[in-house]
């Protein structure tokens, strides 16, 4: 999923393409996803856009826009798959195969949902693609200096590259110390910082040295500092390589990150340490637990030698993340629509309890079924029992109360019987 680095990269390319020049042709394929689930119509972006002219460009965090000439103005999202092309521009953040390049030259481009040209000489072309339709783009009615303040983007939370003055030491050590969720999970959450996806906030954490499934109430002044220090440098560094991995440092994670699941796939960083994944807030997380020490409790432990054993390492505290901002909800609500990414819910804790007390109730259930089945009679040379026998011995008595009588099936020739079953009809 593109995040912070990789829209920064956008950005960079509309404001050298666009910026300055009219768009001229303006086509618009209607999507009820892309468009309609923001309130938009393919019709309505097509005819707001067409005819004016581009004065600017963009972002806070994971969001970008155009300025236009006059109001509205596009605000996109590329949610999972969503990317931004210009016709003989390589605009993705990594090399192109073959097959993809092949690719370039049908114009628009595959999964088209918009696509434009500018009056000028030469023409500019570029369109927006998203396959599985998890984008999102929409119109503000603004004036273009008030866009971050109109919905989603005054409810998402500072940007840590161009809102360094509002996301300070200070504010982070206080927005923790409210919180008590795996701080990986409470810096996915857009509502309190933008533009850290899954790879960022693994990649900050790593170079923190700080284990993502700690709760955030539970670091010192001190680990918080390190960890404000750590988001602004990959951040920073991220956005100015415009998400080029080839620029990245080479003692970043993200040059080993991406072997989970491949075959001959490392496992272990160039300096030996081993490299495991876990799950935090419902994402994927790559984690060094020989540099990454818990030093408070966890939802889950991770030792040294990669394994992970469920269960809290220390007592957890109650009381706190309980209430859910009208904010967030507004925040989560977008992003899980938009980035197909789990809620993050503070009150939902699966406890490894649950499994076993399900696991046990299974053993109980085929115990209790072993024991209803009738054992096959040992072999003896004794006589068949007659059924006169066994219904005295077997059926028990029908009172006067109830009309029901009691069928007794015909015994096997093998001398297991079959269980008596009660009928509410006549013989």
């Amino acid at each position: 999923m593109p995040e912070i680095a990789e829209v920064a990269r956008i950005v960079s390319y509309i404001k050298k393409s666009l910026v300055g020049k009219t768009l001229s042709v303006v086509k618009a394929q209607e999507d009820a996803n892309v468009f309609g689930k923001v309130g938009t119509s393919a019709a309505e972006f097509q005819k707001s856009l067409t005819g004016k002219k581009v004065l600017g460009a963009g972002q806070q965090g994971k969001y970008f826009w155009m300025i236009m000439s006059s109001p509205p103005h596009p605000v996109f999202h590329f949610g999972m798959t969503g990317w931004f092309h210009i016709r003989g521009k390589h605009t993705a953040y990594y090399r192109p195969k073959e097959t993809e390049k092949a690719e370039e030259e049908v114009w628009p481009p595959k999964f088209w949902k918009f696509s434009v040209e500018t009056d000028s000489d030469p023409k500019v072309e570029a369109a927006f693609t998203d396959p599985r339709r998890f984008a999102r783009i929409r119109l503000v009615d603004c004036d273009g200096k008030d866009i971050r303040k109109t919905s989603p983007l005054k409810e998402n939370g500072p940007d840590p590259v161009i809102d360094k003055e509002v996301l300070t030491e200070d504010w982070l050590l206080e927005k923790m110390g409210k919180r008590h969720v795996p701080v990986k999970a409470f810096m996915l959450d857009q509502a309190n910082i933008s533009g850290i996806g899954n790879w960022v906030g693994d990649e900050i954490m790593y170079q923190a040295k700080l284990h993502p499934e700690q709760y955030t109430d539970t670091f010192s002044a001190n680990q918080v500092k390190q960890l404000h220090v750590s988001m602004r440098y990959v951040c920073q560094t991220a956005v100015d390589a415009l998400a080029d991995s080839s620029k990245f440092p080479e003692d970043w994670l993200f040059k080993h990150r991406w072997g989970k699941g491949k075959k001959d796939a490392a496992t272990t960083l160039p300096n030996g340490a081993k490299i495991t994944f876990l799950t935090v807030g419902g994402r994927t997380s790559c984690v060094v637990p020989s540099v990454q020490k818990k030093t408070g409790p966890v939802k889950a432990d991770v030792n040294e030698n990669g394994n992970v054993v469920d269960g809290d390492a220390g007592k957890v505290k109650k009381g706190k993340g309980k209430g859910v901002s009208a904010k967030r909800k507004a925040v989560s609500k977008e992003e899980s629509e938009e980035d197909e990414e789990e809620e993050i819910d503070e009150e939902k804790v699966s406890p490894p309890k649950k499994k076993r007390a399900a696991a046990s109730k299974k053993k109980v259930v085929k115990d209790e079924a072993e024991a209803d089945e009738v054992a096959p009679p040992k072999k003896s040379r004794a006589k068949k029992p007659k059924i006169e026998d066994e219904e005295k011995t077997d059926v028990p008595a029908v009172t006067k109360k109830t009309s029901k009588k009691v069928k007794v099936e015909d015994v096997e020739q093998s001398g297991r019987r079959r269980s008596g079953r009660v009928s509410s009809g006549k013989q």
